[in-house]
């Protein structure tokens, strides 16, 4: 069994079908998640980290969203420097970024 030390939720406005219809979708979550994908294996740290992506988290106007468990903590209103960011400070060093916590 896997046991991850970060696990990501990433919302792609996912419906049912695989279609992505909703508002992190037309942010460009889908490439944010490509982006933190990224700078997860440029770290090394796909071992502690997994990352998914998810249907609608029903915060729209904070999108593109995620949540980092086991902290249970939100990030809204993400672009790929909010990505870079949380991914050296959070996943890497442990230290939740505040200006994107919603």
């Amino acid at each position: 069994m896997v046991s991850p030390k970060y696990h990501v939720f990433i919302c792609t406005s996912c419906r049912l079908g695989g279609t992505q219809n909703g508002v992190c979708a037309k942010k460009g979550s889908p490439d944010l998640l490509m982006t933190l994908m990224q700078e997860v294996e440029d770290r090394d740290l796909t071992a502690d980290v997994m990352i998914n992506n998810t249907g609608c988290f029903g915060t729209c106007q904070n999108g593109p969203v995620m949540v980092v468990y086991p902290q249970g903590v939100w990030y809204g209103n993400l672009d790929e420097d909010a990505m870079i960011k949380i991914a050296e400070q959070h996943l890497e060093e442990g230290n939740p970024v505040e200006e994107y916590m919603i």
